[in-house]
């Protein structure tokens, strides 16, 4: 593993980062060698942020890569206007989501331990719908290796918790449908026939929860799990009222403002 005091240097590059219009993540001076630098470097992350309110996963990929990181505390919101650093993509300045299912955590979960799916699942106290908030701080001429994206928190700049919604409709959810719309056009934005990544979306949770017990990792009460989006990366419009329905599950609208501005 590389030295502890250049991974500190590495995490304090990379939470500077996450607070500015035109974020650069790439730091030549120290490159994370394995996903046991890039954890490390996730959880200095955490202790400079001071605390962590939640967790993005999926299950283990076949070519070995993990997909963990931390959501830190002051990155999540749940107001109907919410504050998103936005990206410039193809000349238009936009906030990027990934619609999700967040699993609110009902109990503290201790280190150390092995947990089975159904101790899992008594351990969510809640589900709702949700949008992971996206932002790419790897320049675009920047060669990134996979352990630097994992130590860096695989583009996560924060959380959207929306309406909560029925624990068993959730635990179904293979797929859903999902609906984006700009409430002043009378046009659908944007239609996705959505489909979970892991099969079923509380399926990282039993792998995730495992993992961060065997690495001493505690987690708490409160604290929300995201574990892969429906459709992918999502552009919706800066400062216009949007809506997001999940079919046959629910819907929320949102606007989101810069963040910096």
């Amino acid at each position: 593993m590389t030295d502890n005091a250049a991974l500190t240097e590495l995490a304090t590059h990379l939470f500077s980062q996450r607070n500015t219009p035109h974020p650069n993540s790439h730091y030549y001076a120290v490159i994370p060698q394995n996903i046991e630098d890039a954890i490390a470097v996730q959880q200095l992350m955490i202790n400079v942020n001071g605390a962590v309110a939640g967790w993005k996963c999926l299950v283990p990929q076949a070519n070995g890569h993990l997909i963990v990181a931390p959501i830190l505390s002051a990155a999540v919101n749940q107001s109907p206007v919410c504050g998103i650093i936005p990206s410039l993509l193809d000349g238009q300045v936009s906030a990027l989501i990934e619609p999700e299912i967040a699993f609110i955590l009902g109990q503290d979960i201790a280190p150390y331990c092995h947990y089975s799916p159904s101790e899992v699942d008594q351990a969510i106290s809640a589900t709702h719908m949700a949008l992971e908030l996206i932002q790419n701080r790897f320049s675009g001429d920047s060669q990134s290796s996979f352990y630097q994206k994992l130590a860096d928190g695989l583009s996560n700049q924060g959380l959207y918790i929306g309406p909560e919604i029925d624990k068993s409709v959730a635990y179904k959810a293979s797929h859903i449908d999902v609906v984006v719309r700009e409430l002043k056009q009378t046009r659908v934005e944007q239609e996705f026939a959505g489909v979970h990544p892991c099969d079923l979306p509380q399926n990282p949770l039993y792998w995730l929860i495992n993992y961060l017990a065997q690495l001493g990792i505690k987690l708490s009460a409160g604290q929300a799990i995201i574990t892969g989006s429906y459709c992918g990366v999502v552009k919706v419009p800066m400062a216009a009222d949007i809506s997001i329905e999940y079919k046959g599950i629910g819907q929320f609208d949102v606007k989101f403002y810069d963040l910096l501005a």
